[in-house]
């Protein structure tokens, strides 16, 4: 491996949050896209569980690895339901969509 000019940092994900959530623009901002990075989390998940690759999620839907890198990202795209389906139907998995009461 080459000699490089940078120093790898560590970073904790999980820290990061925490202290950014002190902050209240960026608590609104989290708590907004909350939907969407559960969303995500389940996607990769269910891509994880399977063993696939994004090139290999891509193939099997028909698309880019780049469109499948720009859905697995939360916040930047609002994927169909029809891509939905052909993502869960990729990985193996059937998509399931209910309406949860507010105050159950």
């Amino acid at each position: 491996m080459a000699n490089s000019q940078y120093k790898l940092v560590a970073h904790n994900h999980a820290a990061f949050i925490e202290k950014s959530k002190q902050r209240e623009s960026f608590q609104k901002a989290y708590d907004e896209l909350e939907e969407e990075y559960a969303l995500v989390k389940e996607m990769l998940s269910a891509r994880a569980r399977v063993g696939l690759s994004q090139e290999a999620v891509a193939e099997r839907m028909g698309t880019t690895k780049s469109a499948i890198s720009r859905l697995e990202a939360a916040g930047k795209h609002s994927p169909s339901l029809s891509t939905l389906k052909k993502y869960a139907q990729a990985v193996g998995c059937h998509l399931e969509i209910k309406f949860v009461p507010e105050h159950a």
